[in-house]
């Protein structure tokens, strides 16, 4: 091994920067050079490659999003994509590459691996859906947004005496919803995994009104059949004489990836991205690295891609005892 390659791909994740640095600051001290990938697989195929040095990923640990950029590719779908891509990369003597990113990013980590070309998945996605890691990177930074921004629409929801529909990013994963739903202490959580109908919610929060709570939340996962902003329409219309709150709705959206990532999310990122090049070193080709149970985890990309993790069954029970 004497040149690696690492990319970045998908959404962008608070934390990225940190694997970054520390694939490129363990590869480096093992006598390798490092090449950045700019712009995913896009770059990887248009042969955007920059060197990476110790200097050169200074100060990026505090920092949101990815230094390297990221950016769709349809091409990396089909043969001839992923041919193009294996030529760049024998034309810059790259022997190894280390791919960053969620579900999408690990398919075309594993259709490379599966050309016979040298490559390690690191866990990162703010959807925690990724099988292969209990907690990836980019969650903990969006958890801490997500509940931040209840906490906040707590207080004026007091104040006007309103319920709030928060809608909170996720794909079609649940988790995030679940997590803030549960810190935030919402009346009830609406996930694609388990159905909710308006009437539920209707009833929930009617309760909540009973009860004399001078607020209430929702929130609502955007994965989920009922999107925040036309369930907050549809129960006005159909339950507004029975709820007794306003409603309003407050999708989050993408603010949801930006800002400081947390120190969890720092710590996570260095300890996978130096789990990559240990892989590597071994030999241990084709595998996603993540967090199992405390301990950095090498699960095969074929046992990854395709599969979405599910949510203990426990935590929705939870949800169902503390809204009360």
């Amino acid at each position: 091994m004497k040149r690696i390659a690492v990319l970045t791909s998908g959404g962008d994740a608070p934390g990225m920067n940190a694997a970054i640095r520390a694939v490129t600051r363990c590869g480096i001290a093992r006598g390798w050079d490092v090449t950045g990938v700019r712009h995913g697989y896009r770059g990887l195929i248009d042969g955007e490659f920059i060197p990476l040095t110790m200097r050169a990923v200074s100060g990026v640990l505090q920092a949101g999003g990815t230094m390297l950029g990221s950016a769709r590719c349809p091409e990396f779908l089909h043969d001839l994509g992923i041919r193009h891509a294996l030529e760049r990369m024998a034309a810059e003597r790259i022997d190894a590459l280390v791919v960053i990113g969620g579900n999408g990013s690990q398919s075309g980590a594993d259709a490379l691996s599966r050309a016979g070309f040298p490559v390690v998945g690191v866990a990162s996605t703010i959807d925690n859906d990724l099988v292969g890691s209990d907690i990836t990177i980019g969650v903990d930074t969006a958890l801490n947004i997500a509940l931040e921004a209840i906490d906040r629409l707590k207080t004026t929801a007091s104040s006007h005496h309103r319920a709030f529909l928060v809608e909170v990013m996720g794909r079609n994963c649940g988790w995030l919803a679940l997590m803030a739903g549960i810190a935030g202490g919402a009346e009830i959580v609406i996930t694609p995994e388990r159905a909710t109908s308006a009437e539920q919610v209707a009833t929930v929060l009617s309760s909540a009104y009973a009860n004399g709570k001078a607020h209430a939340i929702a929130v609502v996962a955007e994965g989920a059949a009922l999107k925040a902003d036309a369930l907050a329409e549809a129960l006005q219309r159909q339950h507004g004489d029975r709820m007794g709150f306003q409603l309003r709705a407050t999708i989050l959206g993408h603010v949801q990836r930006g800002g400081v990532p947390t120190a969890a999310d720092r710590l996570l990122g260095t300890r996978l991205g130096a789990g990559a090049v240990e892989a590597l070193a071994d030999g241990a080709y084709g595998v996603l690295i993540g967090m199992l149970r405390g301990s950095i985890a090498r699960t095969p990309l074929s046992e990854v891609v395709g599969r979405q993790k599910a949510i203990d069954p426990a935590l929705f029970e939870l949800t169902g005892v503390l809204d009360r």
